[in-house]
This record gives structure tokens, C-alpha cells and sequence, in this order.
């Protein structure tokens, strides 16, 4: 039942989408029924990537997913770039210009929307394939028992229908050549089930050093207990509301993780932040893992030091982040939420839908903690 809900949610708002996209530019310059051609396609295209993957009732096709979902992203950046020519628009009939001067800079503007469209369309496509660079940030965590302390997170990888075992295998040698002290995976590793991806997982098992994994809310799409055990077997320690004390060469800290909040939703593996929390020492610095930067929100009461966490993808698609933004507090990078707590959200090291980012590249995130 919530599957077809969400069918028939995606579909309704993509109708919206591709009929402003009909009405705003394809009436105009053409005559039906071929101004139709695009939007229809697109709208066909969309319909067809909601029963892949909301519904899953078509054959599992790569070349499928890549092609819906760029149809996807070019719907709502097309979208995009009729909201920003009509706002324009409005303001500038407010703008006392004489007729003629008004037709010229009509057609310079319309010339420039052009280009911009194009543009954006085309650094969607270039940035979405390219592979996650690396962003390394520094944060001071106090009395943190090593400076320089070196953890790779790694977010919102996505392992499925596009992103594959060759992918996974060259973020697993690239992560190793950063020699990390430690690595952690802040969720939405898994698209599909990992019955059917672990041969696509198993680079995980060589990565070079110890390896701490929380649950995303894709992963509750696809029997995370099963995903979880899996996970296990290769070496990826996995905490599900619970804290480990980990050991270094001049003290300890904490690292805490929490199960993803749509567990409460779903009634299955909720975060239970409480039951992470028993026993630990709070005298020690505190790393938490969370796949939502909102979950920092419940943390007023518990030492937390510094949370990772993913989920936004950096909005992916600009400015698809103004929008994240409506149902989580922070959208990419390192913040200080309050005196004594920081929070660094990843903008993902994969991607989801469409294969398409603008102003938020995919990353590797490095952390370099210093006392």
C-alpha cells in the first residue's frame, strides 16, 4: 500500500512538472501535437523509473535506470529554469523600459535563458559521472586523545543498478591511500538487496582499517537485518544503537551509532538513542553516527562531540537543497550546532535517481581531528 502511494505521488508531481514545462516552452514554439514530443516522452520515461524502483515490476536494467532517471533530473531542471525565467519575467514588467528597448531585451534575455539552460543540463551530466573527489576538513574536537587523527567517511553510496563492483573497488583503493586511522559508512550504502549486490559489496572486506557502518533509511527499502548480516561477514562492524570505546595509542573515545529514524516509521530497527548510550563513559570525547543531520537535534542531553552524517546528497541538484532544507537542519559540510557540539553532513559519495549533480559534487569526506 505505501508503495503505491508513493507511485502515485512521484507520478502526480512529475505531471505538474512536465505540464508547466509544456506550458512555458514547448506551446510556444511549437504546434500540437508535436509540442507534446518532449514533455510526453519525459513523462513516459518517469513513469517507467517509478515502476523500477518504487513498485520494482520491471527486469533489472542498468541502461533503464541511467536513461529514466536523467529524464528525471532533466524534468525538474527544465522546471527549474521556467519558475526562474517566469520570476524574471514578472519583475521586469515592473521595470519602466520604452517598447522597443523592451522587445531588444526580451530577446537578449530569452538568448541568455537559452545558454543558461544548456549549461545546466550539461554540468548536471558531466558532474553527476564524475568520481567523488576528496574533501578534507579539519575540526578540533577538545582533550580528543590524538591530533591528526584520520577518519574517512565515506555516505549515500547507493551500490545497485549503476554504481557497481568496479565503482565500490576503486573507492575501497582510494580510501587506502589515504591511510585512514579509521573508516565510517553514515548509510544508503545499498539500493538493492543484498542478495543481489554482494558480489558488488565485497571490495568493502579490503578496506585497510577498522570499519563502523550505520543503517540509511534506503536500506529499510530492502530486509536491512539481511543487509546487516551481510555486512558482517566482511569485516564492517556494524552499530545498531549501541557505542564501541576505541583505543588509541594515547587514549580513548567513543563512537556511537544510531539506526535511521524512518525505523519509527516503519516499526522495525528504530534509533534508540538511549540504548546506544548505556554505559558509556561521558568523560570521554564522543563521535555519533546518524544518516540524518536531524537526528542532532535529539542530542541536547548526551555528549556528542561530533556527528557524521549523509542523507541530503548537498541537494544534489541545485537548488533541490533549499527544498532538503524544509525537513532537515543542516544540508552540507561542517557546522557548530551549539557550543559543545559539532556536525559534518557529507554531500553523498555516490548518487540516486539521476545521475546528475549541480553546485554539490559526490565525495569522499576526510576528517582530520585535532585536540
Amino acid at each position: 500500500m505505501r508503495e503505491i502511494i508513493v507511485f502515485s505521488v512521484f507520478i502526480s508531481v512529475m505531471a505538474i512538472v512536465n505540464g508547466y514545462i509544456y506550458w512555458r516552452f514547448f506551446k510556444k514554439i511549437q504546434h500540437w501535437p508535436q509540442a507534446c514530443l518532449v514533455p510526453a516522452v519525459l513523462m513516459f520515461g518517469e513513469i517507467v523509473f517509478a515502476l523500477d524502483i518504487v513498485l520494482a515490476v520491471l527486469p533489472d536494467s542498468t541502461l533503464l535506470y541511467l536513461v529514466n532517471g536523467t529524464f528525471v533530473g532533466i524534468s525538474f531542471m527544465l522546471f527549474v529554469v521556467a519558475i526562474t525565467y517566469d520570476l524574471t519575467l514578472t519583475v521586469s514588467r515592473k521595470v519602466p523600459f520604452n517598447q522597443e528597448r523592451r522587445k531588444t531585451i526580451k530577446i537578449l534575455f530569452d538568448m541568455t535563458m537559452l545558454i543558461a539552460a544548456i549549461a545546466y543540463l550539461l554540468r548536471g551530466l558531466s558532474q553527476g559521472l564524475k568520481p567523488p573527489r576528496l574533501n578534507t576538513v579539519g575540526v578540533k574536537i577538545k582533550d580528543f586523545p590524538i591530533s591528526g587523527f584520520n577518519l574517512v567517511q565515506l555516505s549515500d553510496v547507493h551500490v545497485g543498478r549503476t554504481i557497481k563492483q568496479d565503482f565500490v573497488r576503486d573507492l575501497v583503493q582510494r580510501v587506502n591511500a589515504l591511510q585512514p586511522d579509521l573508516v565510517v559508512i553514515t548509510g544508503d550504502l545499498t539500493d538493492l538487496p543484498v542478495t543481489r549486490i554482494q558480489q558488488d559489496l565485497k571490495p568493502l572486506q579490503d578496506i585497510q582499517a577498522d570499519t563502523y557502518f550505520v543503517l540509511g533509511n534506503h536500506e529499510y527499502f530492502h530486509d536491512p537485518e539481511a543487509t546487516l548480516e551481510y555486512l558482517q561477514t566482511l569485516g564492517i562492524q556494524v552499530l545498531n544503537n549501541r557505542h564501541v570505546s576505541l583505543q588509541t595509542r594515547k587514549g580513548a573515545f567513543n563512537l556511537v551509532g544510531f539506526n535511521d529514524v524512518i525505523g519509527q516509521r516503519m516499526e522495525r530497527l528504530a534509533p534508540d538513542i538511549d540504548k546506544a548510550y548505556q554505559q558509556l563513559d561521558t568523560t570521554l570525547p564522543t563521535l555519533v553516527l546518524a544518516h540524518q543531520p536531524k537526528m542532532i537535534l535529539e542530542m541536547a542531553d548526551y555528549r556528542c562531540d561530533l556527528m557524521l552524517s549523509g542523507h541530503t546528497h548537498g541537494g544534489q541538484i541545485f537548488p533541490f537543497g533549499l527544498l532538503v532544507l524544509l525537513s532537515q537542519p543542516y544540508l552540507a559540510g561542517l557546522y557548530q550546532h551549539n557550543a559543545v557540539q559539532q556536525i559534518f553532513v557529507s554531500r553523498g559519495t555516490g548518487y540516486w535517481g539521476p545521475p546528475l549533480r549541480v553546485l554539490a559534487a559526490s565525495e569522499i569526506s576526510q576528517i582530520i581531528i585535532h585536540a
